[in-house]
């Protein structure tokens, strides 16, 4: 399929903060078009993620990767968390989600950032597939775990 990914900027806030109300609703989450359209502006607007969309032949947003850029301290260096991959329904299997990740590799080379952090649903395993397939390594040392406020 002929697609093209880009750098997100103000211009593709509605398109981004669309797919983003979707990957949210896959999660489980309640539909929030507003919210998660404003979640999105705010990261775009204050430089605080790098988000790349991908846009179908149509101009129609097919999917996005958002990256936040941190440190590691084990390391001393940066990293790039991967948080957000998602491809709307009825472009998955076309390999989108390959380049968005092929992109977001692409971006931290540039950068000069060493890893690519990312986490995912234990029964996601299509997404697990392509992480692996892509020569992501499973983490087998450490266990994440988060405090709620």
């Amino acid at each position: 399929m002929n697609t093209k990914v880009i750098k997100a900027t103000s211009k593709h806030i509605k398109d981004v903060g669309f797919l983003f109300d979707l990957y949210r609703q896959f999660y489980k989450y309640k539909p929030n078009l507003k919210a998660s359209t404003n979640f999105i502006k705010q990261r775009i607007l204050n430089n605080e993620s790098t988000i790349f969309i991908c846009y179908s032949k149509t101009l129609e947003g097919a999917g996005f990767v958002q990256l936040y850029e941190t440190f590691d301290s084990l390391n001393i260096n940066k990293k790039l968390i991967l948080y957000d991959l998602y491809v709307y329904k009825k472009y998955r299997r076309l390999g989108i989600g390959r380049n968005l990740m092929l992109k977001a590799k692409d971006y931290a080379v540039k950068k000069r950032i060493k890893i690519v952090e990312l986490s995912t649903a234990i029964n996601n395993k299509k997404a697990q597939s392509l992480y692996e397939e892509l020569d992501y390594k499973r983490d087998r040392e450490y266990h994440n775990y988060y405090l709620e406020i």
